[in-house]
């Protein structure tokens, strides 16, 4: 889908200022610290670009190939305190996590995010992440890959001639990991295992945590591409492109989709490392429409376990998040899920609801947008209710009998995956509508949306889902270029983008957005392999 696009400065003199927030986590003093300048064009540190990881161990890398996010699985506890509060905040400590640095001719040890350019990629059909930054004529190389309970870090560096260059990692990382690593002329390997120690004679003299390390990365790239190739193909006529957007998306849903439970997490971020319902409603919707079954399955039983109405949010374990009220289309997507894969079995929900849809609870809940109760269309979408209060000459706007509420794109939802033919020609005026007014880089939520005008991903994708589905191709085209242009060089979808610049503003990947994305694709082009 995307060539590696580069990052740069003007020089390691020239560093780009970032916005902080006035009021610092710890209490806004002046001893506060603060996140590292970003790079121009590019998002802060310790800022998720990538993820990486099989199910198991599952870590984000920031754009500067950083670890900033560490989990014994997909929606684990973390072993990296990066608040996303701080990261709001602009206070992040530049030791967070696992930083990798270059001393240069002896200089002090600088990070990557100080280097005179950045690229970042993936290993082709792979979520092993490859960071690469260039200070000078010398470049250096960051590969990094989570396996099993196991963590793969490698810094690689080519001197420029006569350059005597020194590669070192600083590691932040709570006390359920254990780290070795090894120093060997231009090339530092550090392996951490989660919940199970390295032995301390594993240090500095040993010689076998390099070959330790690589033998993480070959694991994991050997076993992603094992995992993608029992992917159904896209259909003929798929560009390239498409191609490459479906395995990305895919691949980041197995990282995502933790393998024994089928918890999936939104995003391997603070305050993201949940299973949301609807999120992971859609990754099973999606696991199922590319031909993983036994994964979508493993989803759906996960789903039908919970308890619906305790909270908006759950634990890898299934017990609820405390914070968030249960909200109104949850009940709505499991069923779907579950109907999807057949899985009917386990659910805590009443008899009642199981056979009526219109006594699915959604009137005073909130919906998507996560803010107060009310009655909301995604909601009514999503419980079977009717669609009527909602209806305007316009199209479907977002709270019942409410014209200026705007506009709603979960409008989208009365097509895929909840279909109502009658709402059709409604659900086509109102997303051809938000499309007219987005951006570059996709559409907001709704015209009602109060969040500002960052484009969100997850809304384009599942509009462009709707209006595939609807035989609008050249406007699901238009808004999957919108996802194309929004993604990061790597071909990772943040949450939401800078509507002017088109860079990651928030948790990058996001699942949701990535299963809307497989679900599009294979509505465009339809697999002819399914049964």
């Amino acid at each position: 889908m995307h060539s590696v696009v580069a990052w740069k400065s003007a020089g390691l003199a020239v560093l780009a200022a970032i916005l902080v927030a006035a009021v610092a986590v710890s209490g806004g003093s002046g001893s506060d610290p603060r996140t590292p300048a970003a790079l121009p064009g590019m998002p802060p540190p310790f800022l998720g670009t990538a993820v990486t990881g099989g199910g198991g161990t599952t870590a984000a890398v920031d754009a500067y190939g950083d670890v900033v996010d560490l989990r014994p699985s997909p929606a684990g506890p973390a072993l990296i305190d990066n608040s996303s509060a701080r990261q709001a905040a602009g206070t992040v400590p530049a030791d967070t996590g696992i930083v990798p640095r270059v001393s240069l001719g002896g200089g002090p040890a600088l990070p990557l995010w100080r280097a005179d350019s950045v690229t970042q990629r993936y290993l082709p059909r792979t979520n092993v992440v490859r960071t690469e930054g260039r200070f000078g004529e010398t470049r250096v190389a960051v590969i990094t890959a989570a396996e099993g309970d196991e963590l793969a870090v490698v810094v690689r560096i080519w001197p420029e001639k006569g350059q005597r260059m020194e590669p070192s990692v600083g590691v932040s990382v709570a006390g359920g990991v254990r780290c070795a690593r090894d120093m060997q002329g231009g090339q530092l390997d550090l392996l951490c295992r989660v919940g199970r120690a390295v032995p301390p004679a594993l240090g500095a003299a040993a010689q076998d945590i390099p070959e330790q390390a690589r033998a993480v990365i070959r694991q994991s790239a050997s076993d992603d591409r094992r995992w993608l190739g029992r992917a159904e193909a896209l259909g003929s006529g798929a560009p390239a492109w498409a191609e490459e957007m479906y395995r990305r998306s895919l691949l980041v849903l197995r990282a995502l989709t933790d393998s024994r439970t089928g918890a999936v997490a939104a995003g391997a971020r603070d305050g993201w490392a949940y299973v949301w319902p609807r999120d992971a409603a859609t990754a099973a919707l999606a696991l199922r429409a590319a031909g993983y079954e036994g994964d979508a399955r493993r989803v759906a039983r996960f789903l039908s376990r919970l308890n619906l109405d305790a909270a908006a949010r759950f634990e890898a374990d299934g017990s609820p998040v405390p914070g968030r009220a249960a909200q109104g289309d949850a009940n709505g997507w499991v069923r779907a899920a579950e109907r999807a894969t057949a899985v009917v079995k386990g659910s805590r929900r009443s008899p009642e609801l199981e056979s009526a849809a219109s006594a699915l609870p959604w009137r005073g809940r909130a919906d998507y947008q996560e803010g107060s109760g009310g009655e909301y269309l995604g909601n009514a979408i999503a419980a079977g209710a009717p669609l009527g209060p909602f209806a305007t000459p316009k199209g479907l706007v977002r709270q019942a009998g409410d014209p200026a509420s705007g506009l709603d794109s979960a409008a989208a939802w009365a097509v895929r995956p909840f279909p109502r033919r009658g709402a059709f020609p409604a659900v086509r005026r109102t997303l051809l509508r938000l499309l007219a007014t987005g951006t570059r880089y996709g559409i907001t939520p709704g015209e009602g949306w109060s969040g500002g005008s960052d484009p969100w991903t997850a809304p384009t994708a599942w509009s462009a889902w709707a209006l595939a589905a609807l035989g609008d191709r050249a406007a699901a085209l238009h808004l999957l270029g919108d996802l194309r242009r929004a993604a990061t060089p790597a071909g990772a979808l943040p949450e939401r983008v800078d509507a002017r610049t088109g860079t990651p503003r928030s948790t990058t990947p996001l699942a949701w957005s990535h299963a809307f994305t497989v679900l599009t694709l294979l509505q465009l082009w339809p697999t002819h392999h399914r049964g």
